[in-house]
């Protein structure tokens, strides 16, 4: 850092920093390399998430049980949390579930611009060298994590709604 001001790499791994230096040296050059492509990645995630929470949330302090639960005297905050965040926030659940394999496959742009080797790349790679075989695999790949993430965000919504019962 110089003046104060954080540099950040335009790509690459890192590796500037020798092994001898300590972990927590290794691990703050790493993470440099790190935050442009999580900022690229999760700030559309992120803006999407937001946007949609604050629908639900608008939506949901509409209803009628959470008028009920304001008439009987709880305090805001316990109508917020208790009865309107809990049922906003299983759709939230759904967009979540969906965008994580997303995040894999919209990777590919993000991958090439900043020099990180993962699925993206490899996908890139592979369809400029006409190998077929490694697109097929990683697209393979890709609709496996979508097929967990989407069990995984069922799963979820035992925890979340306490009304919602797998037998």
């Amino acid at each position: 850092m110089t003046g104060g001001a954080l540099s950040l790499p335009p790509g690459g791994l890192g590796g500037d920093v020798p092994p001898e230096a300590g972990w927590w040296a290794v691990f703050a050059d790493k993470l440099k390399y790190l935050l442009l492509p999580l900022m690229i990645l999760m700030l559309r995630e992120i803006a999407v998430t937001l946007r949609f929470m604050r629908a639900n949330m608008l939506e949901t302090l509409t209803q009628d049980y959470v008028r009920t639960a304001r008439a009987k005297g709880l305090a805001d905050r316990r109508v917020l949390y208790k009865h309107a965040l809990r049922n906003a926030v299983t759709p939230i659940v759904t967009l979540l579930g969906l965008s994580i394999p997303g995040l894999f496959g919209g990777a590919v742009i993000t991958e090439t611009v900043f020099s990180w080797p993962g699925m993206g790349k490899a996908i890139l790679d592979a369809l400029v060298s006409k190998d077929f075989n490694v697109v097929m695999v990683c697209l393979m790949m890709l609709a496996i994590l979508t097929v967990v993430f989407q069990l995984l965000t069922d799963l979820a919504y035992a925890v979340i709604d306490p009304r919602i019962r797998y037998s």
